[in-house]
């Protein structure tokens, strides 16, 4: 990485032969401009301080623009050792801000499904509550018609309020519902709407749209997954033929263009949050057999 003898001489030259500080940084500020390849060919009087002139020969002007050289090799060898540092800093603090940005979205995903299943399993417990108040009636109504004596009659009426009493059991609705919250009731809706069918088709309907929404989660830039045909034979009969889950496929980001036959999901509108709040809920409703009991039983006079 030295420099040439022509570069030195030019270096000398122009630097005044003033001081071996200011040669080394001629060459470095003119270490592009060809024109100093060449040895000149005009002599210049170069004043070299010596304590005896005699010893100013061809071999100590060699010397002297090795050494030269070697020190603007150094010079440039430390330049680069301190950018490879702040390379290496900077290098180090853009991983940190990623690991610290992972750990953050992790975090508030890990809380988002605590609270996802806090809610299901709330859920559950107030529908066993209720499935049960529904069962200690019908036994009281038993007794009643044989003309048997009613114990639990006598006991409620000695304690009013039970641990089942139906007038403590109070659903909250939020003022501010959320896009989860949108959706379990859309979920709740279509298992409450067709109470009447096989519990097995509604739960058909659910798997379906569970599928849908992790294909799009997982290949987000494959578009046969952003874009469903309503008149596909498959997804008509599971899905489309119920508006609940049309209506689920919106809150999840789809959109159906006025004339279009197609639900497309855009890049724009794709949410993972939300795709992942709807796997979530759809899972839940899959493997809960109380799923949608709540809101029955809350809608009866």
């Amino acid at each position: 990485m030295g420099f040439s003898m022509a570069r030195a001489a030019w270096a000398l030259h122009h630097s005044g032969n003033s001081s071996l500080e200011a040669a080394v940084n001629w060459i470095i500020d003119h270490e592009n401009e060809s024109q100093f390849e060449n040895m000149p060919l005009v002599e210049f009087n170069i004043e070299i301080e010596s304590p005896n002139p005699s010893d100013d020969t061809a071999e100590t002007s060699h010397a002297r623009a090795k050494e030269l050289s070697e020190q603007a090799r150094k010079l440039r060898e430390e330049q680069e050792t301190k950018r490879e540092r702040e390379r290496e800093k900077e290098r180090i603090r853009a991983g940190k801000e990623l690991m610290e940005t992972k750990r953050i979205a992790e975090e508030n995903e890990r809380k988002r499904n605590i609270a996802l299943r806090k809610a299901e399993k709330d859920e559950e417990k107030k529908a066993r509550e209720k499935i049960m108040l529904k069962v200690n009636a019908d036994k009281l109504e038993r007794k009643r018609r044989l003309g048997l004596p009613t114990e639990t009659e006598s006991a409620s009426t000695s304690n009013p309020v039970s641990p089942l009493d139906p007038k403590r059991i109070v659903m909250s609705s939020p003022s501010v519902v959320s896009k989860a919250e949108e959706m379990r009731e859309c979920l709740r809706s279509l298992r409450r709407n067709h109470k009447d069918e096989d519990p097995r088709i509604t739960r058909r309907v659910f798997e379906t749209l569970l599928t849908i929404v992790r294909n799009v989660a997982k290949k987000p830039d494959e578009e046969r997954y952003r874009r469903i045909r309503l008149k596909n034979r498959l997804f008509h009969e599971r899905v489309g033929r119920y508006k609940e889950g049309i209506e689920f496929m919106e809150l999840c980001g789809f959109k159906r263009v006025e004339g279009s036959e197609f639900l497309s999901l855009s890049k724009r509108d794709s949410d993972i949050n939300r795709l992942r709040d709807a796997a979530f809920l759809l899972n839940s409703a899959s493997a809960n057999p109380f799923f949608g009991l709540l809101s029955t039983e809350a809608e009866r006079p």
